[in-house]
């Protein structure tokens, strides 16, 4: 998948709110400071299309980024965070249920845990969701430069076991670019998918 443009169109506080589009998107879900933002602009070979920022939580709309005018890239609340008002942090869970439920556009939800950090119930809830709703998940573990070659080995087979992914569980790194052509790989297989 060679990235020719990627841009910004909305974003949205739910279903009436969502482009009405038939083309195909690529929703990104995790817990807030897993380094989705990060992610998503390695993918993209861009600095910062994707706001990141230093307070873990901020992303508490649905952001939706058209890339090469063929197809978006659907940025999801990050969940989890205690210092988000708790009206916010109750809104995530069926803001994100409710984007999965209603929008056949999605081909895949590449779902990010950090590799430092054991699963919680919430990781649990949306790998569950994506089961239910029958949605592809392409599962991805941020952050993993910040493990030993071995730790993050055994970070994958931890995780993968409590969660019960079976297939790949990549690891990546955003800041060392660890991982990324994979994932670039794993959407653009889920894009033709259908």
């Amino acid at each position: 998948m060679k990235i020719l443009s990627a841009e910004f169109v909305t974003s949205a506080a739910g279903p009436g709110q969502f482009p009405v589009d038939p083309r195909p998107q690529i929703a990104f879900a995790g817990r807030s400071n897993v380094g989705k933002s990060s992610i998503i602009n390695a993918l993209l070979n861009r600095k910062s299309l994707v706001k990141t920022s230093s307070t873990p939580g901020k992303t508490q709309l649905i952001n939706f980024f058209i890339i090469n005018k063929q197809f978006y890239f659907v940025d999801l609340p990050g969940y989890g965070y205690a210092a988000a008002p708790r009206s916010v942090a109750e809104a995530w869970a069926p803001m994100i249920e409710s984007y999965l439920k209603d929008s056949p556009e999605v081909r895949a939800v590449v779902v990010l845990l950090d590799s430092r950090r054991e699963p919680d119930e919430r990781d649990q809830r949306l790998v569950e969701w994506l089961q239910h709703y029958g949605i592809p998940a392409i599962y991805a573990l941020t952050k993993a430069d910040k493990l030993t070659r071995q730790e993050a080995e055994r970070a994958r087979q931890e995780i993968a076991a409590k969660l019960g992914i079976e297939g790949p569980l990549l690891l990546t790194s955003a800041t060392k670019g660890t991982g990324i052509s994979e994932l670039r790989a794993e959407v653009s297989k889920q894009l033709v998918s259908r």
